[in-house]
């Protein structure tokens, strides 16, 4: 029996997870610590989903060199973990004469980035692209797309799992201690302690956290907000394209834009406000109100029923609010603390870029620790590929004869099946609270944001898992949807 483990990576989100699938091709017994009761709560769900080109970081940074290689990656890596993604292309827009200097500079820059097919458009082409763009030119780069953030997020972690990664979810560290003979004891806040050979830091908000208990103090985490508009399915098809403005000097983000996403809703945001606390995900009536006019200004025949939701993420900036702009990724192999790999700052593209982050990680434990191949990997995840809805009418009529349980609707907005939500509930992480339901299964995501299929789902996690009404949990312990019954007897 091996001493602990030989690798642990602190933080479920995207990159984290990332890590653990890349680490999980190999002969090494790895877990992942996530405070979270799931995998991607955090920034990694919260954000826009795009699949950036590479035109906006400066060459020979970390940033641009594994956001264009993440996302080359990105074609098989979601076709191997059943995740839904799209090539898309983006424009970025210049709306005066001001902006046209600014889009010679991106795209001289995506050039030696290596970003292809990029072109300078005039505002003929520009709006054969995207009708109705308003503007004066653009800068067109085709391998910009989209992808399910929290679908990735999803993949890469139950994909690491089949492979033999261990996660330990809802569990914070509450310190360090780096060991004498070598490796690292970590403590949990439950009280929970692990041993591993390897440390790697993939925290995001948190870490300058872990950093400061390992002994690292260098690095501070600055939480920079970004607030959101969810638009109805109806508007499906109106966007055919990302649409960016082109960016300003020292603003903290990419610009207010448009966003179509896979499943068929469109994004306005985000705005970019540095706060305080690292997880207010709260949504303002100031920026509300201004995402409101730019959409209208973008989409003339927007409605107010169109605005079915918002939400918002926290970018983990390095760069503090007198400084703004944006600083570089810190991947680091630390020599000061032997077997300690810190990553720090890891924003936006860090989505695009997670599978180039794991790949320089890799190479990192590999000077740790011997690399043998993991015979039994299988880079595909396990599961069904599709949503019951986008199949063919046949094919849903062949499942249904072969089980009911899909011919019963439990979320009639998104059209989910219970079968689907059976699918969702028996997740490979036994993650089991509503967010993780909505976030495999797409229930409660559509115009009346799971009025209909929460109570015909808790019924099911009642039924049929024998959860109690204290069982019944939102997102995680702190937030409980029941603290008991109404009153007392048989409940239909």
């Amino acid at each position: 029996m091996k001493k602990g483990y030989d690798v642990t990576i602190i933080g479920g989100g995207v990159v984290g997870c990332a890590i653990a699938r890349e680490l999980s091709r190999y002969d090494l017994f790895v877990s992942l610590i996530e405070k979270e009761s799931d995998v991607g709560l955090g920034t990694s769900s919260r954000n826009s989903g795009v699949i950036h080109s590479g035109i906006n970081y400066k060459p020979g940074t970390l940033r641009a060199k594994v956001d264009v290689r993440g996302n080359k990656l990105m074609d098989k890596l979601c076709r191997d973990i059943k995740v839904k993604m799209k090539r898309i292309g983006k424009i970025t827009v210049a709306k005066d004469e001001k902006d046209i200097p600014t889009l010679y500079r991106l795209k001289e820059q995506g050039e030696v980035n290596g970003v292809p097919g990029l072109k300078i458009l005039d505002q003929k082409e520009m709006r054969k692209i995207q009708p109705g763009v308003s503007g004066i030119s653009a800068l067109y780069s085709p391998s910009s797309g989209i992808v399910c953030p929290y679908g990735l997020t999803i993949g890469l972690a139950e994909n690491a799992h089949d492979n033999g990664v261990h996660f330990h979810l809802c569990q914070e560290v509450s310190s360090i201690e780096t060991l004498t003979d070598g490796g690292f004891m970590i403590r949990m806040k439950s009280g929970t302690r692990l041993q591993t050979q390897v440390l790697i830091n993939a925290a995001g908000l948190f870490a300058d956290s872990i950093c400061r208990m390992a002994g690292i103090e260098e690095y501070r985490i600055y939480p920079c907000r970004g607030e959101y508009y969810v638009l109805d399915k109806r508007l499906n098809g109106t966007i055919k394209t990302l649409i960016y403005p082109a960016p300003r000097t020292d603003d903290p983000g990419l610009g207010i834009h448009l966003t179509p996403t896979v499943d068929g809703n469109i994004l306005i945001g985000p705005s970019a406000e540095y706060i305080e606390e690292h997880e207010d995900y709260a949504c303002t009536a100031e920026i509300m109100k201004s995402l409101r006019e730019e959409g209208h200004n973008l989409l003339p025949d927007l409605q107010m029923s169109d605005f079915i939701r918002n939400f918002s993420g926290v970018r983990p900036k390095l760069t503090p609010p007198e400084v703004g702009g944006n600083s570089d990724f810190v991947i680091e192999d630390r020599r000061d603390i032997n077997g300690f790999i810190n990553l720090a700052g890891i924003e936006s593209p860090g989505l695009t870029s997670a599978p180039a982050i794991a790949e320089m990680v890799l190479s990192m434990v590999g000077d740790h620790l011997p690399l043998r191949p993991n015979v039994h990997f299988s880079p595909d995840r396990k599961g069904s590929p599709f949503f019951f809805s986008e199949l063919p009418e046949e094919e849903k009529k062949q499942l249904i004869s072969e089980n009911p349980n899909y011919g019963e609707i439990i979320c009639r907005c998104e059209k989910i099946t219970k079968q689907e939500i059976l699918d969702a509930i028996n997740n490979p992480l036994g993650a089991r609270t509503f967010v993780s339901i909505k976030y495999r299964a797409r229930s409660g995501m559509g115009r009346c944001q799971g009025g209909f299929c929460m109570p015909r789902i808790t019924k099911i996690l009642r039924d049929e898992f024998g959860l109690s009404p204290e069982e019944f949990i939102l997102r995680s312990r702190t937030s409980p949807l029941f603290v008991g019954k109404v009153r007392e007897g048989d409940q239909k």
